[in-house]
């Protein structure tokens, strides 16, 4: 090879790597979801996952799981050959684990208004999603207090701006400024209107999930139906909890049917504090958690089979001195590794993980048991990652603060996950060649060509020097996230709706609330 043909190809590598990170900047910063490029982490071998297998079947056949107060949930278990002891439900040996897999998905997607933000659930994807379910928010300004409908409609508004958040969640805090029988319609609305991501629907009463599937029939008009199935497209994913120990209640049971019924998704999801409602060890907590599931899911599968379902957990100890949850510490971890490969084995789409933590501001705690959670939910496969931004306080706030550190750390994942680049500029032979030795990199042709997209840029950390920060008003993480917050929300700017799909959704909310006194319940 001659000199002429050396320098041609570093001078066509240089185009071609501008050409490659800018297409790669652009694909990073806009996917809808991420497509994993790194294996998962496993913790338990063979042997460890059929021994927590074999224990959930026991305690599904021996123990049993209550279906509380629905006659008609206890006449399905009935006619697929379960055992009715008043609403205790017991289980033939494999009997749900078949009924999952006989039917269940193991990768669904779930459709967006806007269809390039559009979400396949499983398999090797991973989809980020905000916190769910705070009464209160924080923030430097306010301090802590009670959740409203703005502050609602905010955190719809920065998860639709954060391009590394991939969905819209659900009850992103609660808007108690709002009666809770009529407050499911605000919600709704808002993740339609404020946002065209995908989004969770509401689970507090069985009419509430009618209510969320009538407004996406309106969102979506004639797209709501698949044109060569007839089927109803899945638009919507909602998160059904167990009642641990052991339990499902007639609410979460009676939406679980309604959004099965309509084809909608439904996250199964058990609820443990180990220690109060799960034994002590992990193995036992791992156990209940998959019988629970099975149970659930099977259900699921028995309203409407081919149902989209997520096997979920939500698992953390407590202080075994005071009763209170904590998070990000060993013990979780472990337990999710090994729940998502025995989602894996199950064959069905995994939920957990989140930017967990019990600290009451976004400070060193926040930060440290937070990262341990979300780092784990990145290694562990999780595909869909609830509570991945904004989570304080054990979940009882949602912080504006807290929502921007966890966001820059979902671009981080978003970012790992891509895995090793080993194409031709990914390999850099060309800036190898033309530095050789005892020089440095910096101004190189490849450098130059790749410097923009090299590596991962936060938002938020400060990497100047001890001088420039102090000039620039010697400012924490929490105070520069609480300018970007409020800058961002300056920024927005609505994605465009027909007026008439919006008139029709409004419309149905003014008839859906007058018909229903203000209640508290």
């Amino acid at each position: 090879m001659n000199e002429n043909t050396k320098s041609g190809r570093r001078r066509g590598g240089g185009r071609e790597a501008r050409r490659r990170s800018r297409s790669q900047s652009g694909s990073a910063a806009t996917a809808p979801y991420i497509q994993r490029k790194v294996p998962v982490y496993e913790v338990m071998d063979e042997e460890g996952l059929s021994i927590i297998e074999g224990n959930a079947e026991t305690i599904l056949e021996e123990i049993g799981i209550e279906f509380r107060d629905d006659a008609d949930a206890l006449a399905l278990w009935k006619d697929a050959g379960a055992e009715i002891d008043g609403e205790r439900v017991r289980f033939p040996r494999g009997m749900c684990r078949s009924i999952i897999q006989a039917s269940a998905p193991s990768r669904f997607t779930q459709h967006a208004r806007n269809p390039q933000r559009s979400v396949v659930i499983g398999g090797d994807n991973t989809v980020l999603v905000p916190a769910y379910g705070s009464p209160f928010i924080r923030n430097l300004d306010e301090g802590r207090r009670y959740a409203s409908l703005e502050d609602f409609q905010n955190f719809v508004k920065l998860a639709y701006m954060s391009p590394a958040l991939h969905h819209s969640g659900g009850t992103v805090c609660e808007p108690v400024d709002v009666p809770v029988n009529k407050r499911h319609l605000d919600m709704v609305y808002s993740h339609m209107r404020y946002s065209d991501k995908c989004f969770m629907g509401s689970v507090t009463a069985a009419e509430r999930a009618r209510d969320t599937v009538e407004m996406a029939k309106i969102l979506f008009g004639d797209e709501f139906l698949d044109a060569e199935t007839g089927s109803e497209k899945t638009v919507i994913t909602s998160l059904i909890n167990a009642n641990s120990p052991m339990t499902f209640d007639d609410t979460m049971l009676g939406a679980a049917k309604v959004y099965a019924e309509a084809n909608q998704a439904t996250v199964i999801s058990p609820f443990i504090l180990a220690g109060a409602m799960s034994p002590v060890t992990i193995a036992g907590t791992c156990a209940q958690i998959l019988a629970e599931a099975l149970a659930g899911m099977a259900y699921v599968q028995l309203v409407r089979a081919g149902a989209p379902v997520v096997f979920g957990t939500f698992s953390s100890s407590i202080s075994m001195q005071s009763g209170a949850p904590t998070f990000g510490t060993p013990e979780p971890s472990l337990l999710m590794y090994v729940m998502a490969a025995l989602s894996r084995r199950l064959g069905v789409p995994f939920r957990s993980g989140g930017g967990l933590c019990a600290s009451k501001i976004p400070d060193a705690q926040a930060a440290y048991e937070s990262a341990n959670t979300l780092q784990t939910a990145m290694l562990a496969g999780v595909n869909f990652m609830l509570h991945t931004a904004g989570w304080l306080e054990g979940g009882l706030a949602m912080g504006y603060e807290k929502f921007i550190l966890d966001a820059d750390q979902a671009g981080m994942i978003q970012r790992f996950l891509q895995g090793i680049d080993l194409s031709e500029n990914g390999q850099a032979m060309s800036a190898l060649r033309e530095v050789g030795p005892g020089k440095h990199f910096l101004g190189c042709a490849h450098t130059q060509a790749n410097f923009e997209t090299a590596f991962y840029r936060s938002g938020i950390a400060d990497n100047n020097s001890f001088e420039q920060w102090e000039a620039d008003g010697a400012l924490d993480a929490a105070q520069r996230a609480n300018a970007i917050w409020k800058r961002m929300l300056n920024e927005y700017q609505p994605p465009p709706m027909d007026p008439a799909t919006d008139e029709a959704l409004l419309a149905y909310m003014e008839q859906r609330k007058s018909s229903m006194p203000d209640a508290s319940y």
